[in-house]
């Protein structure tokens, strides 16, 4: 969990462009036109664009050569520094009285030189709901996150169902090495290497666990979007993340009538 405090700091400079922002000046966007027209269909103004970032050190964890292990202190860091830029957008989102965060960009920024420093920033476009502001905000009464397309977010609402906000899970999993002999055996041939198969999958079914566990504390009835990557940062080619993000949604009353044909790919 990250410090409540710190996870609302928002910078002057921050909180200055909000409160122009606030008092009715050209809105700003990350959405693109059709998003744009597609938000509005779905009875949702834009506000302006929100973000929230992170500058954190990771540290250091070891684990024996043989030894398939989640490293649970970086676990911890790489999710702290995710939820603290994605609290800080929503901190944001609050100042402009928004109901929602559409179009979420969580991105790891690395810096030349400095391969245990990472940057997670969070970006989005806020957005209230025209027809009832409030009605729609998060079951926690904050301003929900998606990281849905405003096509998407248009079909979601569409059909009775509304964001709940982003849910996450990560792990940072420590592969145990073979050894030599296990090398010289397997060398010329097509075979599995079965400890490596297994320390993969238990690291990917963790990740996927916080997540779904993180909907159900937030109240979603389900996730959608879901994507689940794959990242190598400072470990070595034996320390691997699985990182795991969606969007909780939960069934409400349909909120437009609108008319727009629904275009599904083939």
């Amino acid at each position: 969990m990250t410090d409540a405090p710190s996870a609302q700091w928002v910078p002057q400079d921050g909180a200055g462009r909000l409160a122009e922002t606030a008092q009715g000046k050209c809105f700003t966007s990350d959405l693109s036109v059709d998003e744009f027209i597609l938000v509005r269909e779905s009875g949702f103004v834009p506000l302006g664009l929100v973000m929230g970032t992170s500058m954190y050190h990771l540290g250091l964890q070891y684990a024996g050569w043989k030894q398939s292990v989640e490293l649970t202190t970086l676990s911890q860091a790489m999710y702290a520094a995710r939820e603290l830029a994605i609290e800080r957008m929503v901190a944001e989102a609050v100042q402009l009285s928004a109901d929602g965060i559409v179009g979420v960009d969580l991105r790891r920024v690395g810096y030349v030189g400095a391969g245990e420093v990472l940057e997670f920033l969070a970006v989005g476009t806020a957005v209230r709901f025209e027809k009832a502001p409030g009605s729609l905000r998060a079951p926690s009464g904050k301003p929900f996150s998606s990281d849905l397309s405003g096509r998407d977010f248009f079909k979601l609402l569409r059909y009775g169902w509304a964001p709940t906000g982003l849910v996450m899970g990560s792990c940072v999993y420590h592969i145990a090495h073979q050894s030599i002999r296990q090398t010289l055996r397997q060398a010329g041939q097509n075979v599995e290497i079965p400890q490596y198969t297994q320390a993969i999958y238990s690291a990917r079914e963790l990740a996927m666990k916080r997540m779904q566990d993180e909907g159900e504390r937030d109240g979603a009835a389900g996730i959608v979007g879901v994507r689940v990557e794959e990242n190598n940062q400072v470990w070595g080619e034996h320390g691997v993340e699985f990182f795991a993000m969606g969007t909780g949604v939960r069934s409400v009353a349909a909120t437009t009538t609108s008319t727009l044909p629904l275009v599904v790919p083939v």
